[in-house]
C-alpha cells in the first residue's frame, strides 16, 4: 500500500503489525507565543523598551498530525535578530537552541554588544531534524522589535503648593495636598512613590515625559516624608528624589455648639461660628453621656418648636466637611434629624435616624446619597459623624468611632441656607423633628480622619475596682482605692511570697513553690470550696464594662472545667470566663436569656494549653458597637455580636460559677489582679491591663 499525505499504512510483519507516517513541518510559531524579555511581541510604536539585552522567547510546536506524543516530536527553534547600526550597515545575529520537546518554550539572551536605543527586531522557525517550520513573521505573522535602553532616567523634581518644603509648619491634618512629579527625562512612563509609614504606590503619566499630581491626605501632625523614584518605559528606574514638610495638627471646627447652656436659656452659645436660637420645645440642663467632656445637653420635645438653629449656614458643603454630635432619642420608630442644612425646599444634607426595612438605622445623606448603619436603640447614647469628602467624591458615616454602612459616591447641591439642629427643611416647612437629647454639635470644613473620629466618639472608662489580692483581714481582701473589698470563702487563701516554709535559693532541698503571679502575692483557690466574691455586682452588664484578671491553673491537665469570673442575673449567670480542657480553650459563656435552665452558648473562644502558666484574661463589652470580646494576654482575642447585654444583679464571682441551684466549677489556682472598669477600654490598652502597674485608659 502506498502512504501519501497524512494517511498512514499498516504494513504486516511476521513480528507483528507496525506505522509509517510522512513526516510534517514543525507549526509556524504564533505571535502571541513570542516574547521580548518578558514583554508581549509587538513593532512599530508599540515596541517595547527593556533595561538590559532581553531575553527572547517562543513557544514551538511538532504538529500533532505526526501521530507522535511530545516526548518523541522534539523541535529547535532557530532565531534570527536584525538591526541598522549607526552607518547604515545592516546587522544581523543568529542563534539555535538545544531540541526539546514539541511544546516548549526556547530562549535566546540577546549579546550584550546589541547598541542601545536603536529598533532591533527579531523572528523565529522551528526545526524538527527533517524540516523548517515558517518564519513567524511570514503569512499572517509579524516580526518582533524592542529596544534597548541603557540610561536611567534623572530623578523627580517634587513640589507642592498646599505644603511646601521650607521648614514652615502647614494646615494640617485631614486637609489634603497635591504633590507633583516630574523628570527631566522624556522617557519616563510611571512614578513610584509612599510617604512615611505608608507602603509603596504607583502613578502613572498621562504620556512619556509627562507630570503627574497625586492628592495626599495627612492622617497625622508632624514630619513627613515624600519619596519618589521616576520610571521609564523600559523600567529603568532614577534614584530617589525625597520632599520634606511639616503637618500641622487638624484645625478647629467652623462651628460648634456644645449646648451646656444654663437651664432655661433660649439660644445655644456658638464656641466657634453663630449662635444658635432655640424654639420653646428645647429644654437645656440635660445629662450627658458619661466618660465625655460634655458636660450637659439639650432636650428636644419633638414637636414643631423643638429645634435650634442659626439662621445661617455652617460650612460651604459642597466642598470637604463634616458634621457630628452625640445624640440619645427618646424613640426609634420614626425618622428623626440631629443636624441639617437648608437647600432649596430641601436639606442639603442630613444626619439622623431613619427607618428603613430592616428597622431604624443611624443616617448620613448628601445629595442624591445616603450611607445608613448601626442600630439605634431607645434611651441609649451614640456619637454620630458624617463625612463627605470632596476629593474623592464619597460620603461615609462613623457612629461610636467606627465606619458604618458602605461609602457612597455623592454630588452635593448647594445649601448656603441656614444650619439646623432637630430638624430638616423639607417642601412645606420642617420636618423630621428630634425626640431625644443632642450634645456637643460640631461642623469641620475638613476632612476629619479616622484617629480624630475615635476621640471625638471616646467614652473614657472609669475604674469600678482593683483587687491587687496581696493580703487578707477577717477573710476579705481590700480593694487597692478603698472600695468594697472581695469576701473569700472557704479553700480561698492570699499566697504572700515571704509566707514559703523555706527559700529555695537559701536551702537546697526546699521544694519549688509557684511565684506570685503579680506583685508580693496572689489569692490561691483549692478547686473545691475556694472563691472571693464582692458584696454584689461590680460591672453593668447592660451597659459596656472591662473586666481582666491574671490566673495560673494547679493542673497541668484539667480533668473538668473550671471558672475563673462570673456574674449573675437573677437566674443564672449573665456570663462566665472558664477554662474548657476538653477544647483546650478560654471560653466566654453567656446564656441565651436570664431564665431557670436557659441554654448556654459558647460566645468566644481562644485556643490554649496551660500547664501551670500564667494568664491575662479580659473580658469587654461595647454596647456602642455591639460587640463582646474575650482576650488572652493582651493580644489575642476573639469577638462576637452582642446587640443586647443582659442585665446582671448577682455579686462577682472570682473561682466558681453557678450551677442549678448552687454553686459548681470551682478553679483550682491562683487568681490575681482583678480589675474592673465602667466603659469599653480600647485594644490598644488590654496590654497594660493585669501588669500591676497603673495606667491611663485615655
Amino acid at each position: 500500500m502506498v502512504v501519501g499525505g497524512c494517511a498512514a499504512a499498516l504494513l504486516a510483519t511476521a513480528a507483528g503489525p507496525a506505522y509509517a507516517v510522512d513526516n510534517l513541518p514543525p507549526k509556524q510559531p504564533l505571535v502571541q507565543d513570542l516574547q521580548s524579555g518578558g514583554k508581549a511581541c509587538a513593532t512599530g510604536d508599540d515596541a517595547p523598551y527593556v533595561s538590559e539585552p532581553p531575553r527572547l522567547s517562543a513557544l514551538l510546536y511538532d504538529p500533532e498530525e505526526d501521530n507522535q506524543p511530545a516526548e518523541s516530536s522534539p523541535v529547535k527553534g532557530e532565531f534570527e535578530a536584525w538591526w541598522t547600526d549607526g552607518a547604515g550597515v545592516e546587522q544581523r545575529r543568529t542563534h539555535t537552541t538545544r531540541t526539546l520537546r514539541s511544546g516548549s518554550r526556547h530562549y535566546w539572551t540577546m549579546p550584550d554588544d546589541i547598541p542601545a536605543n536603536t529598533v532591533i527586531s527579531w523572528h523565529v522557525r522551528a526545526n524538527d531534524g527533517e524540516a523548517n517550520s515558517a518564519w513567524s513573521d511570514e503569512g499572517d505573522g509579524s516580526v518582533c522589535s524592542f529596544v534597548y535602553d541603557d540610561v536611567s532616567p534623572e530623578k523627580a523634581v517634587i513640589s507642592s503648593p498646599e505644603y511646601p518644603d521650607d521648614d514652615s509648619w502647614t494646615d494640617g491634618v485631614g486637609v489634603y495636598g497635591h504633590f507633583s512629579m516630574a523628570s527631566p527625562s522624556d522617557d519616563v512612563v510611571s512614578y513610584m512613590y509612599d510617604f512615611v509609614g505608608g507602603s509603596p504606590r504607583t502613578v502613572s503619566a498621562e504620556h512619556p515625559g509627562a507630570a503627574v499630581t497625586i492628592p495626599y491626605l495627612p492622617l497625622g501632625s508632624g514630619y513627613d516624608r515624600l519619596r519618589v523614584r521616576a520610571i521609564d518605559r523600559s523600567g529603568r528606574s532614577s534614584g530617589d528624589s525625597y520632599y520634606e514638610f511639616l503637618v500641622t495638627s487638624g484645625r478647629a471646627p467652623v462651628a460648634r455648639w456644645k449646648l451646656d447652656d444654663p437651664a432655661g436659656s433660649r439660644s445655644a452659645a456658638a464656641e466657634t461660628g453663630t449662635a444658635a436660637r432655640a424654639g420653646t420645645g428645647v429644654t437645656f440642663g440635660g445629662p450627658a453621656p458619661s466618660g465625655t467632656g460634655t458636660t450637659a445637653t439639650v432636650g428636644l420635645d419633638g414637636s414643631g418648636h423643638g429645634f435650634l438653629t442659626t439662621d445661617a449656614p455652617a460650612t460651604d458643603i459642597r466642598k470637604s466637611f463634616a458634621v457630628s454630635g452625640w445624640a440619645r432619642p427618646a424613640e426609634t420608630g420614626r425618622n428623626m434629624t440631629v443636624a441639617s442644612q437648608d437647600a432649596d425646599e430641601e436639606p442639603g444634607f442630613t444626619l439622623g435616624l431613619r427607618n428603613q426595612e430592616t428597622g431604624p438605622a443611624w443616617s448620613f445623606a448628601i445629595g442624591d446619597a445616603t450611607v445608613s448603619g448601626g442600630a439605634p436603640e431607645t434611651g441609649e447614647w451614640a456619637h454620630l459623624l458624617g463625612l463627605y469628602d470632596a476629593e474623592t467624591g464619597r460620603a461615609r458615616l462613623y457612629v461610636n468611632g467606627h465606619e458604618v454602612g458602605t461609602a457612597a459616591e455623592a454630588t452635593p447641591t448647594e445649601a448656603a441656607g441656614a444650619f439646623q439642629i432637630g430638624r430638616a427643611r423639607g417642601a412645606v416647612g420642617y420636618r423630621d423633628r428630634w425626640h431625644g437629647d443632642i450634645g456637643d454639635v460640631r461642623v469641620h470644613d475638613r476632612v476629619v480622619v479616622p484617629d480624630e473620629v475615635t476621640e471625638l466618639a471616646l467614652r473614657k472608662p472609669r475604674l469600678l475596682g482593683r483587687w491587687s489580692l496581696e493580703n487578707a483581714t477577717d477573710g476579705t481582701s481590700p480593694e487597692q482605692s478603698g472600695g468594697a473589698p472581695l469576701r473569700l470563702g472557704a479553700g480561698a487563701s492570699i499566697y504572700r511570697d515571704s509566707d514559703g516554709p523555706c527559700r529555695p535559693e537559701e536551702d537546697p532541698d526546699c521544694p519549688p513553690v509557684p511565684p506570685a503571679l503579680v506583685g508580693q502575692g496572689h489569692l490561691s483557690l483549692d478547686g473545691a470550696t475556694g472563691y472571693a466574691a464582692a458584696d454584689g455586682p461590680v460591672v453593668d452588664t447592660g451597659d459596656s464594662f472591662t473586666l481582666g484578671v491574671v490566673v495560673r491553673l494547679a493542673d497541668s491537665d484539667p480533668a473538668r472545667p473550671m471558672t475563673v469570673l462570673s456574674q449573675a442575673g437573677e437566674y443564672t449567670d449573665v456570663f462566665k470566663v472558664r477554662y474548657e480542657p476538653s477544647t483546650y480553650s478560654w471560653q466566654l459563656v453567656m446564656p441565651e436569656r436570664d431564665e431557670v435552665g436557659a441554654p448556654e452558648k459558647v460566645v468566644a473562644q481562644i485556643k490554649s494549653s496551660e500547664g501551670g502558666q500564667e494568664r491575662r484574661l479580659a473580658v469587654v463589652y461595647d454596647d456602642g458597637t455591639d460587640q463582646i470580646k474575650l482576650f488572652l494576654d493582651g493580644s489575642i482575642k476573639a469577638t462576637a455580636s452582642l446587640p443586647h447585654g443582659l442585665r446582671s444583679t448577682g455579686a462577682l464571682q472570682i473561682g466558681r460559677a453557678k450551677a442549678g441551684d448552687g454553686w459548681g466549677e470551682y478553679l483550682h489556682g491562683d487568681v490575681d489582679e482583678v480589675q474592673a472598669y465602667s466603659g469599653a477600654l480600647r485594644d490598644r490598652d488590654l496590654p497594660f491591663l493585669g501588669t500591676g502597674t497603673d495606667f491611663c485608659p485615655c
